[in-house]
């Protein structure tokens, strides 16, 4: 289970030791970033050596926390204070951007 500072979110469809009162609906959050010219051209002097693109990985992870935030920020628009069978989903929009989606459903829960 990962926790928000106060907002529980799990890829299962029920939380531990919460009993979920009512069901909001879908929510995601969405976010689309580029490679930058500088780490494109890093990363395409790493992957001649091999080894960790190290420019790709603190940018997806930037993206995908991006994402998180902005599905929990739509969750609590709903009245929700919870977020159950979450999920992240990832495209290639083209050669320098990608795509990132965080989605699951909104819920109300109250600790037991």
């Amino acid at each position: 289970m990962v926790t928000v500072d106060y907002f529980p979110i799990v890829t299962s469809n029920e939380i531990p030791g919460y009993e979920i009162l009512e069901t909001k609906g879908f929510v995601y959050g969405l976010t689309v970033r580029s490679r930058g010219a500088g780490g494109q051209i890093a990363a395409g002097v790493r992957s001649i050596f091999g080894g960790e693109i190290k420019e790709y990985v603190k940018m997806m992870e930037e993206t995908r926390d991006e994402a998180l935030k902005r599905m929990i920020e739509h969750a609590e628009q709903m009245g929700a204070n919870a977020i159950i069978a979450a999920r992240y989903d990832s495209n290639d929009i083209s050669e320098v951007m990608q795509e990132i989606l965080a989605y699951g459903t909104a819920v109300v829960v109250r600790k037991i």
